[in-house]
C-alpha cells in the first residue's frame, strides 16, 4: 500500500522539460520519442525553444505536435540565435510544471536517466538535481583526448576557485524546482555556455539543497558541436566574473 500510495504521489507532479534548438532536425524527433518512452507514467510537457534554425527543426516539432499533441509538446520559437541562457528564461514562462527539467537536444543528455533524476528528488526533496559525468557510474562517450582533458580542466580550475558543492560544473542536464529555477535564473546574467555554470553557483551560495545523478555523456551523433574556441574564452572570463562576484 506504501508503494502505492508512493506511486500516486510521484503522478500528481508535472514536469517541463525545456529544450533549446538550433539545427535539430535531426535529432529533435529522436529525443522527443525517448522521453515519451522513459516518462510513460509521467505528467510532463516538452517546450521546444527554437532561434529560427534553417534546417527545418520547427517543421519537424510542428510534425510533432501533431503526432503526441500540441498540449505535449510546445513550439516556442524566436525569431534568431539570442543565447542558451535566455533559451531557458524563454521557456520557463511557457512552463507549466512544478519541476522543470534541461536538455540539450543532440541526445548527449539521454533520456533514460530522467527516471533517475525524478527518483532522486522524491527521495531526497533537493531543489535540484543535476546530472554528472565526474562520480562513479558517470562518463563521457565519444570525446578524444584533447577534449576530455580540456573538459576535465575546466572543472578542476572551477572547482579549486569557486567551490560550488557539485562535481560536474559545466554540465547542463538539470532537473530544478520551478520556483527555485526561477529565483536563480533571475540572479544570471550570462547568456552563452557560461550560464550553466553561474546557475549551480548562484544555486550554492543562496544556499539551496543540490544531489547529483552519474550519467554518461555522449558526443552528439548528427549535427556539428557548437563548442569552440570563442566559448572557451568566455568560459574563462565567466570563471572570473563568478570569482570576483560570489
Amino acid at each position: 500500500m506504501a508503494e502505492e500510495k508512493e506511486s500516486k504521489g510521484e503522478k500528481k507532479y508535472k514536469y517541463s522539460i525545456i529544450i533549446p534548438t538550433y539545427n535539430e532536425r535531426l535529432n529533435i524527433a529522436l529525443i522527443v520519442y525517448l522521453v515519451f518512452k522513459h516518462l510513460r507514467d509521467i505528467d510532463f510537457e516538452i517546450i521546444v525553444v527554437d532561434d529560427g534554425s534553417p534546417d527545418g527543426t520547427q517543421e519537424i516539432v510542428k510534425q510533432l505536435q501533431q503526432l503526441y499533441g500540441e498540449d505535449r509538446i510546445l513550439l516556442r520559437a524566436r525569431a534568431k540565435k539570442l543565447g542558451l541562457g535566455t533559451a531557458y528564461i524563454h521557456g520557463l514562462k511557457h512552463a507549466s510544471g512544478d519541476f522543470v527539467v534541461i536538455m540539450d537536444a543532440d541526445l548527449s543528455h539521454h533520456p533514460k536517466y530522467l527516471p533517475s533524476f525524478i527518483k532522486k528528488q522524491l527521495e531526497t526533496n533537493a531543489s535540484i538535481v543535476t546530472g554528472t559525468r565526474y562520480v562513479k557510474g558517470g562518463g563521457v562517450h565519444g570525446w578524444n583526448l584533447m577534449r576530455k582533458l580540456t573538459s576535465r580542466g575546466a572543472n578542476v580550475l572551477a572547482q579549486t576557485l569557486l567551490w560550488p558543492g557539485v562535481s560536474d560544473l559545466t554540465g547542463s542536464f538539470r532537473l530544478y524546482k520551478k520556483s527555485v529555477l526561477e529565483d536563480v535564473i533571475s540572479s544570471c546574467v550570462s547568456k552563452g555556455y557560461v550560464f550553466q555554470m553561474e546557475m549551480i553557483v548562484r544555486a550554492t551560495r543562496k544556499g539551496y539543497h543540490i544531489e547529483e545523478v552519474p550519467i554518461t555523456f555522449v558526443d552528439r551523433v548528427f549535427g556539428t558541436s557548437k563548442l569552440g574556441g570563442s566559448e572557451i574564452v568566455e568560459y574563462l572570463k565567466g570563471l572570473v566574473y563568478l570569482l570576483l562576484t560570489t
